[in-house]
């Protein structure tokens, strides 16, 4: 599949991609630290948006939209600041321009957002904790033609990736200024990166695909004909999808 991977950077998510032979692409207005610049559109998510991609996965800019910013949307108790609810209004634009893209499957990512800008009701929360990492940074998921991902690795949390920066633990441990900083805090948690690529983009989500496109089928209007498939029959269309993995 044709997969965009939208303001991601760090290319955690395309890697796992590429590794099950998609043809994905990370994408984000700066340079990849990934170390794969081959593999990287350095452009506005805009442009490039509705370019005929089976499946986005965004992970849009938070920075104003998510509630942990509260303090500096409300500076002083019952006022706004105007110019940062202005730029969080971008924001959701930005977000809601992914997400209603002309897509059959699209996955954005969002931490908890700030209520003041009434967005949509997610799909699924997770927490690193579900997928190997021993913390919690909820995250929030809204997914359109894609499974809820389903939890790989649940361990016990040992604290909070990202504590207020007025909380005893801010900078102790892996929370310290480094994790605190807006581009490393950013980066996908690999547990979660893996889950995404193997839940989304694995052997049955490729035969599904290639099941459809050979009955020329819609699979969001006829999604429910996979499931309908006896288990023999799914099992001969993932052979089929590993031996053209292997292929391509």
């Amino acid at each position: 599949m044709r997969i965009l991977v939208a303001c991601e950077e760090s290319q955690a998510v395309t890697k796992e991609l590429r590794k099950l032979r998609h043809d994905a692409y990370s994408n984000d207005i700066v340079e990849c630290s990934g170390g794969h610049p081959e593999w990287h559109i350095q452009k506005g998510t805009l442009e490039i948006l509705n370019d005929g991609w089976d499946m986005i996965i965004a992970f849009p800019p938070c920075t104003y939209l998510s509630n942990a910013g509260a303090c500096r949307l409300y500076p002083t108790k019952g006022n706004i600041d105007e110019e940062r609810y202005k730029k969080g209004l971008k924001g959701k634009e930005f977000f809601m321009a992914i997400l209603n893209a002309d897509c059959p499957k699209i996955a954005v990512e969002n931490p908890v957002s700030s209520l003041a800008f009434e967005m949509p009701k997610c799909t699924q929360e997770i927490q690193p904790y579900h997928f190997g990492h021993p913390f919690s940074k909820k995250t929030r998921l809204w997914l359109k033609g894609l499974p809820e991902l389903k939890y790989t690795n649940v361990v016990e949390k040992e604290g909070t990736f990202l504590p207020s920066s007025t909380s005893k633990n801010a900078y102790t441990g892996l929370n310290d200024k480094k994790t605190r900083d807006p581009k490393e805090a950013s980066k996908t948690f690999l547990g979660i990166a893996k889950a995404m690529a193997n839940q989304w983009g694995g052997y049955e989500e490729i035969a599904k695909d290639m099941y459809y496109k050979y009955k020329e089928l819609c699979p969001v209007k006829y999604s429910f004909m996979w499931g309908q498939c006896s288990n023999e029959y799914k099992e001969a269309w993932i052979a089929e999808a590993r031996i053209f993995c292997l292929l391509t």
